[in-house]
């Protein structure tokens, strides 16, 4: 886990307090519960200054204090949900992706990019399901997802390397690609076929299969997937019952976005 330093800024068009904040919230989210010097130790603060902080918070009530130890509060899940209920990506795609996993029997999702990560904006799975229990909401690193290369391919060279220049390209795993040419070379190839494929990039033993959907211009790109244990997801299987799955609820879910 990144260690977060205190925010200094000589930028006349940027509020160094509401940087502090925001990250102090993300570390809040990051180390689950803290108290006071856990998270002064976390982001290299003084104690009073995360003590100043974390009581603001709790008083507006964004933070919760039980017993000494701070977490975040629900408001964050209304805001989060307000935000996500706008769109007509998750309006008109929510019930097809419903009907995606009980169709495959395995997890399915709707990613979207935000700031160069790639964003789970909804999933779904049908019980006996198994999978990493990844969260509504969650940001992740592009080029570890079939999600996230699906979003890429729909991007030039250009914009794909810009992203990697500014958030990098970290590993996850052994087998996460880690280098520009490398990351570029596939994505071509997800362009040339139509769809992305993620071999344990992220999660060890889980793979995802992934294809891009155009959604009303509300969205920098989009995609929808499903996932699973990697030894049911062998190459016959995404040929033969996931790809075409995944290509006409990808079809549906456009036609019904461009009359939302």
């Amino acid at each position: 886990m990144p260690r977060h330093t205190y925010t200094m800024t000589d930028d006349p068009n940027r509020i160094q307090a509401v940087e502090n904040v925001f990250e102090i919230i993300e570390s809040v989210g990051e180390l689950e519960r803290c108290g006071v010097r856990e998270l002064a130790e976390h982001m290299d603060l003084p104690k009073s200054t995360a003590h100043v902080y974390l009581k603001t918070l709790e008083d507006i009530g964004y933070v919760i204090n039980r017993d000494g130890e701070y977490h975040l509060s629900l408001r964050f899940l209304n805001i989060g949900g307000r935000a996500r209920h706008n769109m007509s990506l998750y309006q008109e795609g929510r019930s097809e992706v419903d009907e995606l996993a009980q169709t495959t029997s395995e997890v399915a999702t709707i990613g979207y990019e935000e700031d160069g990560y790639r964003v789970m904006l909804y999933r779904t799975e049908p019980t006996g399901a198994v999978f990493n229990n990844a969260p509504t909401g969650e940001y992740t690193q592009m080029h570890w997802t079939a999600l996230g290369k699906a979003i890429l391919a729909q991007k030039s060279d250009a914009e794909v390397r810009a992203i990697a220049d500014r958030h990098g390209l970290p590993r996850a795993t052994e087998h996460t690609i880690v280098d520009q040419d490398e990351l570029l070379g596939e994505i071509e190839s997800v362009r040339s076929q139509g769809y992305a494929v993620e071999d344990e990039e992220r999660v060890k033993g889980v793979r995802s299969v992934a294809v891009p959907i155009e959604s009303n211009g509300e969205t920098a790109g989009a995609a929808i997937s499903v996932a699973g244990p990697k030894h049911e997801f062998d190459d016959d299987r995404i040929q033969e019952e996931f790809l075409p799955a995944l290509q006409n609820t990808a079809n549906v879910v456009e036609l019904k976005t461009k009359h939302y």
